[in-house]
């Protein structure tokens, strides 16, 4: 006998669908971190490297690239992409009227 497994289509944010608070700042966050860690791998760094680019310490960075992310708002990881040689561009613009809500997301070019 096979159990049936019920399966969820996302919403897209995985924070939404956990119903955890902020989900939109929780994502944006989550994928400026992300970039930091891609950065910090395209350039060989050591964590040690990467916290004195950073003007934090080691253990910041660890946590940085492991995703916990309490106490990183998202202007001091815009910050960080900026030490790390990356522009940060923040563009407003109307929602599409087919979308009911409108949102916050990273773009990379």
């Amino acid at each position: 006998m096979t159990e049936e497994i019920k399966v969820e289509v996302s919403s897209g944010n995985v924070f939404a669908d956990l119903g955890l608070p902020n989900p939109e700042e929780m994502l944006v966050k989550a994928e400026l971190a992300s970039k930091i860690g891609e950065i910090i791998a395209a350039r060989n760094l050591t964590q040690m490297d990467a916290a004195e680019i950073l003007g934090i310490d080691q253990p910041k960075v660890s946590a940085l690239i492991r995703g916990r992310l309490t106490g990183f708002s998202t202007e001091r990881l815009f910050r960080f992409l900026n030490a790390l040689g990356s522009d940060v561009e923040i563009s407003v613009k109307p929602k599409p009227e087919s979308r009911t809500a409108a949102i916050t997301t990273v773009i990379e070019n």
